[in-house]
């Protein structure tokens, strides 16, 4: 059974930084592409950050850009995003997702086949 596990959310004051992790189990992800996703209160879940299999191609929201990195190590089938200059906007439960058959990264949700359960992400003003 496949499962991505996310951890590191919590509560953090604006200006903050954290770094959530997701670990992967039940087959490995080295070859493949994975991606962060968050959804607010009331909103639609919506792309934050991708990665390609080999970490040289990375993609971002603009609203996270030059704050947020999305990086990964295959070795562990750990995949991270730390997450910089925190503001209220970006309170949201944040989703690890991993792609089945592909290694190319990619923005939109249905391109994406495992999700995590989340991790709250809640940052005070």
């Amino acid at each position: 059974q496949v499962q991505l596990v996310e951890s590191g959310g919590g509560l953090v004051q604006a200006g903050g930084s954290l770094r959530l992790s997701c670990a992967a189990s039940g087959r490995t992800f080295s070859n493949n592409a994975m991606g962060w996703f968050r959804q607010a209160a009331g909103k639609e879940r919506e792309f934050v950050a991708t990665i390609n299999w080999s970490s040289s191609i990375t993609y971002y929201a603009d609203s996270v850009k030059g704050r947020f990195t999305i990086s990964r190590d295959n070795a562990k089938n750990m995949v991270y995003l730390q997450m910089n200059s925190l503001k209220p906007e970006d309170t949201a439960i944040y989703y690890c997702a991993g792609r089945a058959y592909y290694s190319n990264a990619a923005r939109s949700l249905p391109e994406y086949d495992y999700w995590g359960q989340g991790s709250q992400v809640t940052v005070s003003s």
